[in-house]
């Protein structure tokens, strides 16, 4: 048996959770700092690292409380290495290190990409789900990152990573949080985008889809079969270009001065001053993305003939996106798999559950272990 306290702060939710062997949560406690942020349509990094300073230690003492687990009883921590924001990673990782150091127990550092993967392997072992072939193709994509990994495990328990197509600008996240900006409409975007895109046409404005250059598939070398990125800029810039050709600027300003202070703001609080253009226009872009998404999804794991797709990360939480998956992918004899939607948006569970495999394999981080805003997820 082991308890693992694992820590997130990659971004702008402070998170502690207790797991047991890597798939019994015991405890998940997430504080978000959406009202710090919301003024600003996005995250500010300072203030970000200001509120996990706050709320590191209350969140990390809750976690125990609810596992009903003390400080002694632990196996080991874990703890958010990267990528993600510098400051708000050193906030975690101080305090995990201190903490490790204080209780003599093993500091585990974890991948924030990793472990998005092992909200979905944590979420099957929950259910005892045995129907994971492996290698699998997994898409995980959120406000800072869309990428697609081929994920595999050995015989020794060890996972494997290998990148096959990543953003080349924004990420789908980040495209949603920027047009709700641009919409007048609140932060984080996409849930909002999520709820107003059903009050939309979403086949009404046509929208581009990403064309990107990619090295023809070769069968010499796996390594040198074609990636599969993503870029999700022109999208964004089609919904600017399309306010300003049908002179949207009023009604977007209107809308911004009749919600300015509300940053909990519902949809139904929205549809008063949203036109059925600029829902079509809501719906239109949020099918565009998902769309992106999706097919090149599901060519990479026709090309790389795997059988089983994880889909996983802040924006694996929208409806419409899993809607398109699960009736696009069983077509094709695929099966997919998608986290709680809980599970979706950053926790400190899953980093707890992909630490486990490290504790068993005994792959402990040093005390030189540091943030790394830019870490990468390619392993053997």
């Amino acid at each position: 048996m082991a308890l693992i306290l694992g820590i997130e702060s990659s971004c702008d939710e402070t998170a502690a959770a207790v797991v047991r062997d890597g798939e019994q949560v015991l405890s998940n406690i997430v504080s978000s700092q959406i009202a710090t942020h919301s003024p600003y349509g996005g995250v500010v990094p300072e203030l970000a690292s200001r509120e996990h300073l706050r709320a590191i230690v209350p969140v990390a003492r809750q976690a125990l409380a609810r596992a009903a687990v003390s400080l002694p009883q632990l196996d080991a921590l874990a703890v958010t290495q990267g990528p993600g924001l510098a400051g708000a990673l050193l906030v975690g990782i101080t305090y995990a290190k201190a903490l490790a150091f204080a209780l003599g127990k093993p500091l585990i550092a974890v991948n924030h990409l990793e472990g998005h993967i092992h909200a979905v392997l944590l979420q099957l072992a929950q259910s005892k789900n045995t129907d994971l072939r492996l290698p699998a193709l997994a898409l995980v994509v959120s406000g800072g990152h869309t990428h697609l990994y081929l994920a595999d495990r050995s015989s020794q328990g060890h996972w494997s990573y290998r990148n096959v197509g990543r953003t080349l600008d924004d990420a789908a996240g980040e495209a949603f949080d920027k047009v709700a900006k641009l919409l007048a409409l609140r932060y984080p975007g996409g849930p909002i985008i999520e709820q107003l895109a059903e009050q939309g046409n979403p086949r009404a404005v046509s929208m581009p889809l990403s064309q990107i250059k990619v090295r023809e598939k070769r069968q010499a070398s796996a390594s040198q079969l074609q990636r599969y990125d993503f870029s999700f800029s022109g999208i964004k810039t089609a919904v600017l270009r399309f306010t300003e050709t049908h002179a949207m600027r009023d009604s977007i300003d209107r809308r911004r001065t009749a919600l300015s202070g509300r940053p909990e703001a519902h949809a139904e609080d929205f549809l008063p001053y949203l036109d059925p253009l600029t829902l079509d226009l809501i719906a239109s872009f949020q099918q565009a993305v998902v769309e992106d998404l999706v097919r090149k999804t599901l060519k990479a794991a026709a090309d790389y003939e795997v059988e089983s797709l994880i889909v996983t990360g802040g924006v694996a939480a929208n409806r419409r996106l899993r809607d398109e998956f699960v009736q696009r992918s069983e077509s094709k004899g695929l099966r997919v798999f998608f986290p709680d939607r809980g599970l979706s948006t950053d926790n400190a569970a899953m980093i707890a559950a992909a630490a486990y495999p490290k504790f068993l394999n005994r792959e402990f981080a040093d005390a030189h272990v540091s943030a790394e805003a830019a870490l990468t997820l390619e392993t053997g």
